[in-house]
């Protein structure tokens, strides 16, 4: 048992187990200690398998640790571990080398995939060109002047940049920051 990041492999090599079933944010900054370990513990021992379980999907996290070697990987979200049963089996099948994965990361995974498969081809080049100078944290004027075109121009990219990314206004979310963020992970 670990109580941090850090403690995982030196834990995992002293007590040899299966299976090591991490939180992706563990202390000290609770960040992505865990993940981190995750991955340091495959790499080391890839005979031990690793549940890792988080409040939310994060697919970049999801990917890095299923890139190498998807064989003896799980990774659940917490809700998803108050069946028992559930759990169970998913410890089981990491344990014997097989894969467990929350339908809500696959359905995430496949939609990132198949949506970095058609950023390139969803938006135009002058649109691409809009998204690239947002990533770099431009206001609109800023991209209006970079490109020599009007400001209503780049309002009516932005526009058509949200529309095909399927952003729609929203209370809750940032549409451009989330538009930046689908462009810096294609």
């Amino acid at each position: 048992m670990a109580s941090d990041g850090d403690g995982i492999v030196p834990a995992a090599e002293q007590s040899s187990p299966d299976v090591a079933v991490l939180d992706i944010r563990m202390p000290p900054t609770y960040t992505d200690e865990g993940l981190r370990a995750a991955l340091d513990l495959r790499r080391r021992h890839p005979g031990i398998g690793v549940l890792v379980f988080s409040q939310y999907v994060e697919t970049r996290y999801a990917t890095q640790l299923l890139a190498e070697n998807p064989a003896g990987v799980g990774y659940l979200l917490k809700d998803r571990v108050a069946d028992v049963a559930e759990f169970m089996d998913a410890l089981t099948r990491v344990a014997g080398g097989g894969t467990a994965l929350d339908p809500d990361v696959v359905r995430q995974i496949v939609g990132a995939s198949k949506h970095r498969a058609t950023l390139a081809e969803a938006l135009t080049a002058r649109e691409l060109d809009v998204l690239s100078l947002m990533a770099e944290g431009r206001t609109n004027s800023a991209i209006a002047a970079a490109l020599v075109v009007s400001d209503g121009a780049v309002e009516k990219h932005v526009a058509n940049i949200f529309a095909k990314l399927d952003l729609f206004p929203s209370g809750h979310d940032n549409r451009r920051v989330l538009a930046v963020l689908r462009y810096l992970n294609s």
